[in-house]
């Protein structure tokens, strides 16, 4: 990953955290023995446009974006972020369903999935997500929902 590339991830994860703190972004995880998937939802308008850009994120109103992470459990206790594969479906308040095509980024030694998808201002969508880290023969499903109004 260059520099560049790199730079701009960090800052759409300070984007994230940023916007997790609003009502409109929302986070949370799920435990599965030693793993754990996290995730968390927001508006693609949150990003600043050069952060959206440098990760080809496409930045627009009525697109959101979901960010999920699969963390594993070390023997001290600890969380180590691990890869392995994401896919998953979202559907809206009518129950229409749209696969969402997770993308692997990688920053350092941390391991993100991301997906963007279109929504109508206060919908409620529903995500259904299944993670498989590398070398788990199990899939970790989660399943969550949350609504985002455009800005």
């Amino acid at each position: 990953m260059t520099a560049k590339t790199f730079s701009a991830f960090r800052n759409l994860l300070a984007v994230t955290l940023i916007g997790l703190l609003s009502f409109q972004a929302q986070a949370g995880s799920k435990d599965f023995d030693d793993y754990t998937v996290l995730w968390s939802v927001l508006p693609s308008t949150f990003l600043a446009p050069e952060v959206a850009q440098a990760n080809d994120l496409q930045r627009s109103k009525g697109i959101g974006i979901v960010n999920i992470a699969i963390m594993k459990e070390n023997e001290d206790g600890s969380m180590s972020p691990v890869s392995g594969q994401v896919e998953g479906k979202v559907t809206n308040d009518v129950q229409q369903v749209r696969f969402l095509a997770f993308r692997r980024i990688q920053e350092g030694e941390s391991v993100y999935f991301i997906a963007e998808y279109q929504y109508s201002s206060g919908e409620l969508m529903t995500f259904n997500a299944t993670a498989r880290p590398t070398g788990h023969q199990e899939d970790l499903t989660v399943r969550f929902a949350h609504t985002l109004f455009s800005d």
